[in-house]
């Protein structure tokens, strides 16, 4: 049985060119080297990793914002990855995507009922009164009153705006949404309010989502599964208590070290994990694991072979040779 979505060893690389006149390449970041992951339908991936690691490159690969430089996007087994802009154009009504700056996504120029009506109607064209009435339903379905459809973005608070980016991903009825970081911009009491919102409406009208954030404990409360991203490639991937709760991959460790516990009694007595150093650059990843010069765990094998996304657990699936010893 064929996945809702596939992402088959998906790669996105941008070259880097020096000079203006006499220009010559000078390398070429791998921002996304090697994806390989699928989706149940109706089911919510939580993406996470340090900023930096390829997130929001490869949201933008799957809505084909960013065309992949090698491997393929399936989405229920077509491959986007073959499309030309035209037809990408016609199939996105299908795929749509929450960006993490809700004013800068938004057109300031069009009122709310413009936005909305311009995206419901890639589906076909509707009457008035029959277009008035689904931004009505739509605008409720977020929580904001219909009487304010003729207003601009510039006069709605932060968390109100993104409802209006919510509603206008859902729009035109997609089966999939991306959502990159939506509540990293907003206070911490409408981030809850937007979390639960994205998760009612996902488990309502059977969304499949791929929700991106760098913080792991919202991503837990949301998630179906959680995978975790370093430096372009996975890490480790599974179901998401079990992750957080039970990390096998070094990387997934330091991260969830990294998440405050409310007992303080609890936070004072447990050990964080410090990583040493920097994130190498994509310009020029290491050999080998690519988490290899901040691990802990490190011996010379994984300096050499890069390791597999394999099962190590049932439903868990690691990068590294080493779980089992550490």
């Amino acid at each position: 049985m064929s996945r809702f979505l596939e992402l088959n060893e998906l790669k996105t690389y941008f070259p880097i060119f020096l000079g203006t006149v006499f220009r010559r390449a000078a390398g070429t970041v791998k921002a996304v080297d090697g994806i390989q992951l699928d989706l149940e339908k109706g089911e919510i991936l939580g993406l996470v990793g340090e900023s930096g690691c390829g997130k929001s490159t490869l949201a933008r690969t799957v809505m084909q914002l960013i065309r992949n430089t090698g491997g393929a996007v399936y989405l229920e087994g077509r491959n986007l990855s073959e499309l030309n802009p035209r037809q990408v154009r016609a199939e996105r009504p299908n795929f749509q995507m929450i960006f993490q700056d809700p004013y800068a996504s938004l057109n300031p120029r069009m009122t709310v009922h413009d936005a909305l009506a311009e995206a419901i109607q890639t589906r076909g064209k509707l009457r008035k009164a029959v277009l008035t009435q689904k931004i009505a339903e739509l605008l409720t379905t977020v929580g904001l009153p219909p009487n304010q459809m003729r207003r601009y973005p510039h006069e709605f608070s932060g968390g109100q705006r993104q409802r209006i980016a919510i509603a206008r991903a859902l729009a035109p009825e997609p089966k999939l949404i991306i959502a990159d970081e939506p509540v990293s911009a907003l206070d911490v009491s409408i981030q809850s309010q937007i979390i639960n919102l994205l998760l009612r409406l996902c488990r309502e009208r059977q969304l499949t989502m791929i929700f991106i954030s760098h913080d792991i404990s919202v991503v837990k409360y949301i998630s179906d599964r959680i995978a975790v991203m370093y430096l372009g490639r996975l890490m480790e991937i599974g179901p998401a208590a079990a992750v957080v709760e039970t990390p096998l991959h070094p990387y997934t460790r330091a991260l969830v070290s990294a998440v405050p516990i409310p007992d303080p009694i609890r936070e004072r007595a447990r050990q964080r994990i410090i990583l040493q150093g920097d994130p190498p650059s994509p310009l020029d990843p290491p050999s080998g694991c690519v988490f290899h010069p901040r691990c802990p765990y490190v011996k010379e094998a994984c300096k050499r072979a890069r390791p597999a996304l394999e099962e190590k657990l049932p439903q868990r699936r690691a990068a590294c040779i080493r779980i089992g010893e550490i």
